[in-house]
């Protein structure tokens, strides 16, 4: 059985590191290089990085910071945001990120997951899906930064990605996110056991019990932090840090914490 990576999942608009809640209002965290030099030195599992406005105000990315970012990095990497095109998904895989992490770019060119499974392999592919729960307690895909809704039911893309050739999917609930409110536990669970692909569940954790409930009962394979690695805790100021890796082995390990 592999190992549950827990990957801090980093928010950027442009060359600047931010932390929304509810993929709103948007606060700023620091130097994205220098918080990669501090997460070196706490020897996460992966880095995964996300441009949250790229495809929303319909730019490329920036490749001098990813090149950066790569430069300083000891760990496996993952980027998405703007990639709507094949050549710009090659182009951060030449840069040194061993994957790409695509979300609005799969429904504006169908054909961009394939192709980059086809050139790149798979394991390359991480596909993004940012669901809201309405007050009506409907699930429903959201695109371009939380701003266009889909007529999309999560599970069917679900499926549909890891047929176009996914390698992992990455489930955010935007209700969840920043919020320290833990983990959305029935979407998590629905789509990892719709799949037969590995499930990264990310939006809501705020503390290391958050982290066992969405494994154990969730049943997703891996987790990404945000708030909880980019500030002291809930209410308080920015301090990159990782939780205790001996308290999440136990979490991981017992159901029970």
């Amino acid at each position: 059985m592999l190992r549950t990576r827990i990957i801090p999942c980093l928010q950027l608009i442009d060359e600047v590191l931010v932390k929304t809640v509810k993929f709103k209002n948007p606060s700023y965290i620091g130097d994205p290089v220098n918080t990669v030099r501090i997460f070196n030195e706490l020897e996460v599992d992966e880095l995964c990085f996300l441009d949250i406005r790229a495809t929303l105000q319909n730019r490329k990315p920036n490749f001098e910071i990813l090149k950066e970012i790569s430069n300083e990095c000891f760990m496996p990497l993952s980027y998405g945001g703007g990639i709507v095109d094949k050549e710009t998904a090659f182009e951060i895989l030449t840069i040194g990120f061993e994957k790409v992490v695509i979300n609005s770019g799969a429904l504006i060119n169908p054909n961009l997951i394939g192709d980059i499974s086809a050139h790149s392999g798979n394991q390359s592919v991480i596909c993004s899906i940012d669901i809201k729960k309405s007050i009506f307690g409907k699930y429903q895909v959201f695109t371009h930064d939380g701003t266009k809704k889909c007529k999309i039911n999560p599970l069917d893309w679900a499926k549909e990605l890891e047929d176009m050739g996914a390698g992992e999917l990455l489930v955010t609930s935007i209700n969840r996110d920043g919020t320290w409110q833990g983990f959305d536990l029935e979407v998590v669970k629905s789509i990892s056991e719709y799949v037969n692909i590995p499930v990264i569940a990310n939006g809501g954790a705020g503390n290391i019990g958050d982290i066992g409930k969405v494994i154990h009962e969730g049943k997703a394979d891996a987790v990404g932090l945000g708030s909880m690695v980019v500030y002291q805790s809930k209410g308080m100021g920015v301090l990159v840090s990782f939780p205790d890796k001996t308290k999440i082995e136990n979490v991981l390990s017992d159901p029970n914490g």
